[in-house]
């Protein structure tokens, strides 16, 4: 299983199995990072303008993957814990801490080259048993008790603030 540099685990054998398209590639299958960021890697900018900035992992008759690219990253967006479904619920200027987390599922593999950025989205219970255990991303599992109790503490907080009060009720009460 994949580990952190403190040793930890990341809760997966692959990391390339939760990666979605790469966060770089635009909706015509061109390279945005070759584009964008020229400056960083000149050499592989130059071959992506050499190809019209064409994303050679898209292109059918290429045999690159994601992990061929070196400038690879891919970032869950989807505001849910993708080991037991929890979804975020955050209230407007309320600086409480979030329910989701996000978590890194690769790291410098030979100690000192940093992989590709791979992130998804873990409550912070199922991210603190990932860390902390042996419980993979993988498992079947169901949002933690007090996971579920602090998401339907902040979701009546949201009703509540929701209601209607008129200002006679609000100063009629405070007399």
């Amino acid at each position: 299983m994949e580990k952190t540099p403190q040793g930890t685990s990341v809760g997966v054998d692959d990391p390339y199995e939760f990666a979605g398209v790469c966060d770089h590639l635009t909706g015509e299958g061109t390279c945005r990072y070759a584009f964008d960021y020229y400056e960083h890697d000149p050499e592989f900018a130059s071959e992506r303008a050499e190809a019209e900035y064409a994303c050679p992992v898209v292109d059918p008759e290429s045999e690159w993957s994601w992990a061929d690219c070196p400038h690879f990253r891919s970032r869950n967006r989807d505001r849910e814990c993708v080991r037991c479904g929890l979804e975020e619920k955050r209230l407007a200027h309320d600086d409480e801490r979030p329910l989701l987390e996000e978590h890194h599922l690769s790291y410098a593999r030979d100690g000192e080259t940093l992989s590709h950025e791979i992130t998804v989205y873990l409550c912070r219970w199922c991210h603190a048993k990932v860390h902390n255990s042996w419980a993979r991303i993988t498992d079947d599992a169901a949002p933690d008790s007090e996971a579920i109790a602090t998401l339907e503490e902040r979701r009546s907080r949201e009703q509540s603030e929701l209601g209607f009060e008129s200002a006679a009720e609000r100063y009629d009460r405070d007399e």
